[in-house]
């Protein structure tokens, strides 16, 4: 008897938007190896090619706008998409070009990593991109997942005012800008464990508490976002989403090996090698 054709069910679809990091310790590679590695189709439109390493960002060339919307407008007419996950934007035509899919797209929630710098402090944004994150693409944010630096820029209208923002009033000027939530992570402050907090627009601020780990890592803020992103397409309520996506971006962070001469890079796969080893185990 002939064996019949059996088809898998396709897994949920997420289309990431975000720059090309040829280290694979972040960007669009992060969020590819984030997004399978939890049971997500990842589609990648790419915003920015870089020439980095795991030590930094040696130079960035955006993508057209044009070319990002084509990539992107191409995909969704294909395959239906349960979330987005947006990283480097790299100029104010794609802030407008993925504010226009989002505004067309209104029930796919859209989780925002406002990279605005290199882990190393190079430079992704300037005032105007920024403003345009602020006036057109906020509005469409579900959840925004910025760390107390980018908290405090974007927040603030004034680049003097930033350092006296607390992140209370941060969270609360980028709700009034339209996010529905945003998750802040304390990694940048001065505190003896990590608080990432949660805000949403009905006021409350719920607070998670982790173990500050040693070391630097280049690409934990993308895998965040992404773990999000994965966690809600697979139909996850939003608090239990922000946890699971918390936890597993932790344990990548236990688990992140240092293949190059900089960064820690998370294992997004950590779970597949534990496996491993339990098998290889007498």
């Amino acid at each position: 008897m002939a064996a019949k054709n059996m088809r898998a069910e396709a897994p949920p679809v997420v289309l990431t938007l975000a720059g090309s990091d040829p280290s694979g310790g972040a960007g669009i590679q992060a969020d590819i190896l984030t997004l399978a590695s939890l049971g997500c189709h990842p589609l990648s439109v790419i915003t920015a090619l870089t020439v980095q390493d795991s030590a930094g960002v040696h130079d960035l060339m955006v993508i057209d706008a044009d070319w990002v919307n084509d990539q992107a407008r191409l995909l969704m007419e294909d395959m239906p998409v349960a979330a987005f996950k947006v990283g480097l934007i790299g100029s104010v035509e794609n802030v407008a070009v993925i504010a226009q899919l989002a505004a067309d797209y209104p029930d796919i929630p859209l989780i925002l990593d406002p990279v605005l710098a290199s882990g190393g402090g190079d430079a992704f944004a300037d005032e105007d991109l920024i403003g345009a994150m602020r006036d057109i693409l906020l509005p469409h944010v579900t959840v925004l997942t910025p760390n107390s630096i980018e908290a405090r820029r974007l927040g603030s209208n004034d680049p003097d005012e930033e350092d006296d923002l607390t992140l209370d009033e941060s969270a609360s000027r980028l709700l009034s800008l339209g996010a529905e939530y945003v998750l802040l992570t304390g990694t940048h402050e001065n505190t003896t464990e990590v608080i990432n907090t949660l805000y949403s627009t009905d006021g409350t601020a719920r607070a998670q508490h982790w173990e500050r780990l040693p070391g630097s890592y280049h690409g934990s803020g993308c895998t965040l976002a992404s773990a999000l992103a994965a966690i809600l397409a697979c139909g996850s309520p939003m608090l239990e989403a922000v946890d699971d996506a918390q936890e597993y971006t932790y344990q990548t962070l236990l688990n992140a090996y240092r293949p190059g001469m900089g960064q820690h890079i998370p294992d997004r796969m950590f779970w597949a090698r534990e496996t491993e080893e339990n098998e290889q185990a007498p």
